[in-house]
């Protein structure tokens, strides 16, 4: 399994309305092939900064499928245009032996 780790900053005074897209955006990245699972939090200490953490099966899911995707167009038009700057986004792979 690999883990999307995506930083993103909202631009000011648009949080509600990027939690409501996403809320919508959701819907898409869920239905993709090789999605495990998701979630958005919002930092406490520094307003309108998120993390979006996402679990593949692969890091191909995610990088060739989701993002070579007509879907990924969808997620586009609904999502980037509230980063400044644009998200920083990597991937985690589990370290054998050190999950509780």
């Amino acid at each position: 399994m690999i883990l999307e780790v995506a930083v993103l900053n909202v631009k000011a005074g648009l949080s509600a309305d990027f939690e409501k897209a996403f809320s919508e955006a959701q819907k898409i990245i869920s239905s993709m092939e090789g999605y495990i699972s998701h979630q958005l939090q919002k930092c406490v200490e520094v307003e309108n900064k998120y993390i979006l953490l996402v679990n593949w099966k692969t890091l191909e899911a995610h990088t060739e499928g989701f993002r070579g995707s007509a879907e990924y167009q969808d997620w586009k038009k609904l999502l980037h245009h509230f980063y400044d700057p644009f998200p920083t986004v990597e991937h985690f792979e589990m370290v054998e032996g050190c999950r509780a």
